[in-house]
């Protein structure tokens, strides 16, 4: 992954793909399993991250 190619997600944004609520994804970022950064007084998540969650996700349910 390079910063030039990074696509960043907002939170609404993982919301939708994770169909989970608001404080469901806060949660996970504070519990550092899902991770994000901050610019300015915006929270983004990398898309390669949320991957990442997915996938690591899939792996602990297997």
């Amino acid at each position: 992954m390079t910063t030039a190619t990074a696509e960043l997600l907002t939170v609404p944004e993982v919301m939708a793909r994770l169909k989970l609520g608001r404080s469901a994804v806060y949660d996970l970022i504070r519990s550092r399993r899902l991770v994000s950064i901050r610019i300015g007084r915006s929270r983004r998540i990398p898309a390669d991250a949320l991957r990442d969650f997915i996938l690591h996700a899939v792996e602990e349910a297997a």
